[in-house]
């Protein structure tokens, strides 16, 4: 049984930095493709960045050149650095294998970032 755990989100004026964490049980993970989400209010869950295990990287247009996701495979963790946030980027991240299980997601972390 998985259990991914995020946390780091918090509030941020826009322009500003933040640094996402998950956190996997089980000694699985590093064979897994992850992806990060988010999910604003009104709005369907998206794909935002997902990575392979080997640590092949994409992103969605709308996040490239600020976000970057990385993996540490002997840590069990996967990261978000999101700079140069913008308000548009306020949602509940929630990271999940690539694609998404439901029976993985978790409780997700806000990210708000204030204009």
């Amino acid at each position: 049984q998985v259990q991914l755990v995020e946390s780091g989100g918090g509030l941020v004026q826009a322009g500003g930095s933040l640094r996402l964490s998950c956190v996997a049980s089980g000694s699985v993970f590093g064979f897994f493709p992850m992806g990060w989400y988010r999910q604003a209010p009104g709005r369907q869950r998206e794909l935002v960045a997902d990575i392979t295990a080997g640590g092949t990287t994409k992103y969605a247009d709308s996040v490239k050149g600020r976000f970057t996701i990385s993996r540490d495979n002997a840590k069990n963790t996967l990261y978000l650095q999101m700079d140069s946030l913008k308000p548009e980027d306020t949602a509940v991240y929630y990271c999940n294998t690539q694609p998404a299980f439901d029976k993985y997601w978790g409780q997700g972390t806000q990210v708000t970032v204030s204009s």
